[in-house]
């Protein structure tokens, strides 16, 4: 019943301590490790981690950041029959991983159990939006993923063949669920608090714009790309919402370009599409109850909608590989 906490990190010299602190306190009977798992971070994340107690990895040359690479660093190093995942920017709850480990002893073709993600960013529009999305975040019972970490049980993992796709950066978590599934696993979240997460504090539309620069919407293509040729292809089709959204916002950009080449007054053709456009915005802010959240939602149709072929078509590295890294020791205690 050994637990092996990863905490995968890039950066957050802010709140790695209150995380790593967080799951030393939350290892039953103060039995198992915490994990470092860092992407390369280079601010003080890693000068403060040496303060504690835990194993740390980093990423070396040529291996690059992404979502999906921290897991599978840290489960690489890790030596115990469960997995528990966070993020950096996260707390675990002290009273989480006791029932849920009661609940997988009792409960052997279970994979995988969370609890809630408690938001405590009320600001930025991106954390509202996802604070309203009940069924990935919020349901409790059998799920097709574990979304923002989870308790695993290693010999799922392992039959799968490794836990997280390096390629990947983004829908790690739904890639890891959807394999398993396949597998006859199935993957539940409890009713109970799981993580404290605080997520970035930033403008929504800076954040939209760090996660194409960091590749972080690449990943829906990305996933699209891994499943070729999978059993589980038709899966994503059929599960993921967001990727019929995608479609449909291809259509209706076809649909507007189309516009501007038959309509003969380009002026008002140009009409058109605003109006269109402008529509969409207001659906979507009746939709959420919120204007504003309205327009940011559109605005990131058309970042996700260019993002899914360039991350389809970026080349694949074995997910099973071994990932290029090392260990980084704990600073030295002076006596007395």
């Amino acid at each position: 019943m050994t637990v092996s906490i990863i905490i995968k990190a890039l950066n957050e010299e802010r709140r790695i301590a209150a995380a790593i602190e967080s799951a030393l306190a939350a290892l039953p009977d103060g039995q198992g490790e915490v994990i470092l798992a860092d992407s390369g971070s280079t601010d003080r994340t890693i000068e403060i981690a040496k303060q504690y107690p835990i194993v740390i990895a980093q990423i070396e040359a040529p291996a690059k950041p992404s979502c999906g690479l921290g897991p599978q660093l840290g489960y690489q190093y890790s030596r115990y029959p469960y997995i528990c995942l966070i993020d950096g920017d996260m707390e675990i709850a002290p009273d989480f991983i006791a029932p849920a480990l009661q609940y997988l002893q009792e409960n052997p073709r279970v994979a995988g159990v969370a609890g809630h993600v408690v938001e405590q960013n009320h600001e930025s529009l991106e954390y509202v939006r996802r604070d309203q999305i009940k069924v990935a975040y919020k349901g409790v019972g059998t799920v097709d993923r574990i979304n923002c970490g989870g308790l695993y049980r290693r010999e799922a993992i392992e039959e799968v063949g490794y836990f997280s796709d390096r390629n990947l950066h983004s829908y790690e978590e739904y890639d890891l669920g959807v394999r398993l599934r396949t597998k006859g696993w199935t993957l539940f979240r409890l009713d109970r608090r799981f993580v404290y997460h605080t997520g970035h504090e930033v403008n929504a539309y800076s954040l939209l714009v760090r996660r194409w620069r960091s590749k972080y919407i690449r990943g829906i293509g990305e996933l699209l790309r891994g499943a070729v040729g999978k059993p589980h292809l038709k899966n994503l089709f059929v599960e993921l919402p967001e990727l019929r959204l995608w479609m449909m916002v291809y259509g209706w950009i076809f649909a507007m370009l189309m516009v501007l080449v038959f309509v003969p007054d380009f002026a008002f053709a140009v009409l058109i599409d605003v109006v269109w456009i402008l529509c969409a915005v207001v659906l979507m802010g009746i939709k959420h109850k919120n204007m504003q959240i309205g327009l940011y939602s559109v605005v990131a149709w058309f970042f996700h909608a260019a993002a899914l072929p360039i991350g389809f078509f970026t080349p694949r590295i074995d997910p099973a590989a071994r990932i290029e890294s090392k260990l980084i020791p704990a600073a030295e205690k002076s006596a007395g």
